[in-house]
């Protein structure tokens, strides 16, 4: 849990990073916005139950860049923990709204999701690690399969994806947070492995929380490879008009 936790938050500070690069931040920040709020939510909650300040909290910044503002230097009261909780929250209140996401409007596309991709164990092997990196990109297929096959002329099928766009682009920690955010994400396995030891793995509540992560993970690279395909094109582009 903590390897695939890791996998999403850093995969989706990826997707931020390059489209900061193809695409002016303040088309960005508005187009992500429904994300923003969630994730703002959950910081704001945070700061608030470890005792830090909150000042200077907006969702879009009054500049250029239009981008999340949150509270620099927030001097939680609890030492060590107050960070971690701080990085949590968001991650948290992202992963919940796709959970509701999905269980209200997107149930059509994860129907869809073949289980192949997320291990609940990790390779040990080089073989194994090359049929790891195969079933992530079987998985990213079949989530393109299953969203090729949606049916468009629904609204709630075009709102699920813009949902899916803008909480995946807002699980990347907020500036300032990213140690918390990491402190956040061995926590999450931690308690995962502790809740899970608790029930039989086919247990419905546990193949459940392995369903959506492999909805959440399938999701995050597939807008990660169609993040780097794009800024490719962009940069080729670029560097045949430079040429001629």
């Amino acid at each position: 849990m903590t390897f695939w936790l890791l996998v999403v938050m850093l995969s989706a500070w990826g997707v931020e990073r390059l489209w900061n690069g193809m695409v002016p931040a303040k088309v960005l920040n508005v187009l992500v916005l429904p994300g923003t709020l969630v994730a703002q939510v959950g910081h704001v909650l945070g700061l608030l139950v470890t005792g830090a300040t909150v000042t200077s909290t907006a969702l879009l910044k009054d500049d250029e860049s239009a981008a999340p503002e949150t509270t620099k230097d927030p001097k939680p009261r609890i030492p060590v923990v107050g960070p971690v909780i701080i990085g949590l929250l968001p991650l948290l209140a992202c992963g919940t709204a796709i959970y509701y996401a999905t269980r209200q409007i997107g149930l059509p596309i994860l129907e869809r999701l073949t289980t192949l991709g997320v291990r609940d164990h990790l390779p040990t092997s080089l073989a194994g690690l090359w049929q790891l990196l195969r079933d992530q990109v079987s998985l990213v297929e079949s989530l393109t399969t299953a969203i090729r096959n949606a049916d468009f002329e629904n609204w709630r099928t075009w709102a699920f994806l813009y949902l899916m766009l803008c909480l995946c682009v807002r699980i990347a920690p907020f500036p300032g947070t990213l140690r918390g955010s990491l402190g956040a994400v061995i926590v999450l396995g931690l308690a995962a492995a502790a809740i899970s030891s608790a029930f039989d793995v086919a247990d419905p509540r546990v193949r459940a929380a392995w369903v959506y992560l492999n909805l959440t993970v399938a999701a995050v690279l597939l807008l990660l490879l169609l993040s780097l395909a794009i800024r490719g094109a962009v940069g080729l582009v670029q560097l045949l008009r430079t040429d001629n």
